[in-house]
């Protein structure tokens, strides 16, 4: 693609949206400044991220069709199930792309997966692309991705040919990082963090060593501070310096300011959860209690936090690896969120025992969900309790057994 294109950048947008959507710069000039790759040192935002690309990645992501009646049905032997399910790219696990790029969205608010296609249009490798490494660039409604790809080769290519994840795009295709918005509460914690491992490490005044002025010179002086202060910080001499008579030590504590900034981390934790509407009990925040059991814990992460970003990275990859056509026949890839709500034996035995045989599911379905061989005669669907059938018949009907002496129980 040799088209001239110019870039996009954050310049191209309105004065609101470039406050809100680029620098990550406090108006407190003080605080650091954020940006993703600084904010993931901080352990709940890497928490955070890495919690919602590692469920998403490892749940199966479905090609299906909408029918009419709004239900969906598998496709079956489409190339993108091997492709985002088994082996995205040669000798690269679908598990390690997926999760590369949506941890990118969800850190750096655009996730970019480059998917070149055949001559017939399909799909042929799916191969993760560092957005840091990724210029888009425009030229009217067109847009071109310019990158240098794993084989070393430096490529611009169309839209058609990368799946590109976007948070919070008001252009449709520029996306920005969620902690850029909330970037004063987000310098407040990157602070205190930087302000706790400065006090874990020392490298604050720790302490003070008092020394009588009595050196003949200058080059003495400085010979005494390095020897006591590597008497100090040396690791076999057991904290005891060999001082001078008039020589006193000093040790500083911390203060009780410094004791409560590291305690009001707890709610840069909760501040950072509501970002990413991340469950307090996911990131074993646990002193707010727990729901009844872990069912219902699942339930609410998925509605509340993966639902959120498992659609915007389903449209993401819906855009950039189906084509036109298929969008058109209603193809869609979904998350098969049901590997994630994992019941209880007991649980899935009853829920099968009431669902086999009778309402809508057979033996053999049930014992092929239980990982089981089918049996013969196993693929009758039994009628409701209150029905009879014929021998041979697999479908009753209130009319089907009229010449029967048997009927409906009165």
């Amino acid at each position: 693609m040799t088209a001239a294109a110019e870039t996009v950048t954050a310049t191209d947008k309105a004065g609101w949206m470039f406050e809100g959507f680029g620098a990550g710069q406090s108006r407190v000039k003080t605080l650091p400044r954020v940006t993703p790759d600084i904010a993931q040192k901080h352990a709940t935002v890497f928490a955070c991220a890495q919690i919602i690309a590692g469920d998403l990645s490892k749940v199966p992501m479905l090609v299906v069709e909408e029918t009419r009646r709004g239900t969906t049905v598998p496709v079956k032997e489409h190339d993108l199930d091997f492709l985002l399910n088994v082996e995205s790219s040669p000798g690269i696990s679908s598990n390690a792309m997926r999760m590369m790029t949506i941890y990118s969205f969800a850190l750096r608010g655009n996730g970019h997966a480059y998917a070149p296609r055949r001559g017939s249009g399909d799909v042929e490798l799916i191969e993760y692309v560092d957005p840091d490494q990724c210029q888009l660039m425009k030229k009217g409604r067109a847009r071109f991705y310019d990158f240098i790809d794993a084989a070393d080769v430096q490529r611009r290519v169309p839209a058609r040919s990368m799946a590109h994840l976007r948070y919070l795009a008001a252009d449709g295709w520029t996306g920005r990082s969620p902690l850029t918005f909330a970037a004063e509460s987000m310098g407040i914690a990157l602070a205190g963090q930087e302000a706790a491992a400065r006090t874990v490490s020392g490298t604050h005044v720790r302490g003070y060593v008092k020394m009588a002025d009595d050196f003949d010179d200058e080059e003495t002086r400085l010979r005494g501070i390095a020897k006591i202060r590597n008497t100090l910080n040396n690791p076999d001499g057991l904290g005891w310096p060999v001082l001078g008579p008039d020589d006193e030590v000093h040790k500083l504590d911390l203060s009780a300011a410094d004791q409560e900034l590291l305690a009001s981390r707890k709610f840069d934790r909760e501040q950072i959860a509501a970002i990413y509407r991340m469950p307090p009990s996911k990131l074993q925040m646990l002193e707010y209690g727990v729901k009844a059991n872990g069912q219902q814990q699942a339930i609410d992460y998925r509605t509340d936090c993966l639902s959120h970003w498992g659609a915007l990275v389903q449209g993401g990859f819906e855009m950039g690896l189906l084509t036109e056509g298929e969008r058109a026949r209603r193809l869609r890839l979904v998350h098969d969120y049901d590997a994630l709500m994992q019941a209880t034996t007991k649980e899935r035995y009853d829920a099968k025992s009431k669902a086999i045989g009778g309402p809508f599911m057979t033996v053999n379905e049930g014992r092929v969900g239980e990982g089981l061989e089918p049996l013969e005669g196993g693929d009758i669907l039994y009628p409701p309790p209150n029905m009879t059938r014929k021998e041979g018949e697999n479908k009753t009907s209130p009319d089907s057994d009229d010449d029967s002496d048997e009927g409906a129980d009165e």
